[in-house]
């Protein structure tokens, strides 16, 4: 007998006495094709899978007597299987007719389905989402939501309740440095005992580096009972610290903060739940106000809302508008670009501080040099500096990362101008005890030894003149460096091309 239905679908069939059972395993098993859920997945797999080693097991006779065809089970015909069917229950024997063999065999299976239910392992998901985004301003208030979650289904013949002991959260900044470039102290062969044992709480646990900044924990809860389907949301919040480094990936050291989530089931190791976040750190930010005891703040009770939801603003709002204050000013800073034979060019640029994501624009003025430019390049670069009693070799040299480039061509060009974007994802300038993260204007001049003379076009030329450059030009090659400051930008803008989510999952 064939079909064109996907054997997964088809229904069972067991041929006896010439009379054919119809056993579908939707009837066997009512929900099967209703569970959705990873959990239940794989059991029902394996089941569909092995449906005709259970009807050989089951009739108590070898595969080889069984045929397999589309989805149908077939017990080839043999003698003594046309008297009866002979099935174990207990420790006697019963002989059965074809009407009693669907009850019988779909009573096994039942039984079957379940004990494979029962025995996958239990667990809870455990989801932490920072509902903001993942980039926030140091002094800011981090705010992230955290799901438990016990994803059985009630319907489910296994579903029970399921438990955690406890569940903490806290922030962590992880310190990294190369070690071909950074020479750390020593910090000696002193250990923690409580390092080693997997039940207690260490954010940094599994992480290379060191940590170098961490916030208390906060409990979340003690003793949590989830039902089958249902699941708990916990606000986490705290103050992300000044103190501390901004996030950076460089060449020498890495700085990378997480938020950590641990919990705990009775008599079992602590899983770690971590949620990786962007810091960018605005040297001057104005603190957070000093908090009113609750019992002598005065209250409105018209105003309670609305003073609520600006109180965690208030901090981010003041940084922001000290920003775009200083980043604001604009006056010509004019330079008279020269070299060893005379002046090349005067560039102006109306400031040299920046946030993240604006354009930098500079103008050239070629006609006021002396020295013909026949091209010139500028490259936004950041210098990340060792301090000299870290640096693994005496005299190590700068690390220099390049982050955009604009290269022109300006021979017999009276004027030009260039415009180089500062990218969101990178490092505003910061100093700590290790290194310094600094930013600079490169620029990159071509020059001609001597006077390159201008095509000469007749007024009254009515023939078309073509002006070929020379082969072969002396020139003169130089640079000049030009520092700049780089500041933090709003961190909903540069959330939208971090690296990070701000969600993570865990099973437990």
């Amino acid at each position: 007998m064939t079909s064109s239905r996907s054997p997964s679908r088809l229904p069972a069939r067991v041929i006896l006495h010439s009379r054919v059972v119809v056993m579908p395993l939707e009837s066997v098993i009512p929900s099967a094709h209703q569970r959705t859920r990873r959990k239940d997945a794989l059991a029902l797999r394996c089941l569909r899978r092995s449906s005709w080693c259970l009807v050989s097991r089951f009739l108590g006779v070898k595969r080889r007597h069984l045929s397999v065809t589309a989805g149908e089970f077939q017990l080839l015909p043999r003698p003594r299987y046309f008297t009866g069917y002979t099935c174990r229950s207990g420790s006697c024997y019963r002989v059965l007719g074809a009407a009693e063999l669907l009850a019988d065999f779909s009573s096994y299976l039942t039984r079957f389905s379940q004990r494979c239910l029962c025995c996958r392992p239990r667990m809870i998901e455990v989801v932490a989402s920072m509902a903001r985004g993942p980039v926030f301003l140091a002094g800011e208030v981090l705010e992230c939501l955290i799901t438990f979650t016990n994803p059985m289904s009630h319907l489910s013949t296994s579903a029970s309740s399921e438990m955690l002991a406890w569940a903490s959260a806290q922030i962590h900044c992880q310190f990294h440095a190369s070690e071909s470039r950074v020479a750390l102290p020593s910090q000696g062969t002193k250990q923690d005992v409580q390092a080693e044992s997997d039940t207690v709480l260490i954010p940094s646990r599994g992480e290379r580096g060191q940590c170098m900044l961490d916030t208390p924990p906060k409990i979340l809860f003690c003793d949590l009972r989830l039902d089958p389907g249902e699941s708990k949301t916990y606000s986490y919040s705290e103050l992300v610290p000044t103190d501390g480094p901004p996030s950076f990936r460089g060449q020498a050291v890495k700085y990378v903060y997480k938020l950590t989530i641990g919990c705990q089931r009775v008599n079992s190791p602590i899983k770690l739940l971590r949620v990786p976040f962007r810091v960018l750190v605005l040297h001057g930010m104005p603190e957070p106000p000093f908090p009113q005891d609750e019992e002598v703040a005065p209250s409105n009770p018209f105003l309670e809302e609305e003073e609520g939801g600006r109180r965690d603003t208030r901090t981010l709002e003041r940084a922001l508008d000290m920003l775009m204050i200083t980043t604001s000013r604009r006056y010509p800073h004019l330079f008279n670009i020269t070299n060893m034979r005379g002046k090349v060019a005067k560039f102006c640029i109306f400031k040299t501080v920046y946030r993240l994501g604006e354009d930098i624009i500079g103008t050239f003025t070629f006609s006021e040099g002396d020295i013909p430019c026949l091209q010139y390049s500028v490259s936004l670069q950041s210098e990340e500096e060792v301090h000299e009693q870290y640096q693994r070799r005496p005299g190590q040299a700068v690390s220099v990362t390049g982050h955009g480039r604009h290269l022109e061509s300006c021979l017999h060009t009276a004027s030009s101008h260039f415009s180089l974007p500062i990218p969101l994802n990178v490092t505003p300038g910061f100093n700590t005890d290790i290194m310094t993260l600094r930013w600079r204007l490169h620029f990159e001049f071509v020059t001609a030894r001597e006077p390159v003379e201008l095509p000469t076009v007749l007024q009254n030329q009515s023939e078309v003149t073509v002006w070929t450059g020379a082969e072969q030009v002396d020139v003169d090659t130089f640079s000049w460096d030009l520092p700049i400051k780089v500041l933090p930008t709003n961190p909903a803008l540069a959330s939208y091309v971090s690296q990070f989510t701000g969600t993570n999952s865990i099973n437990i």
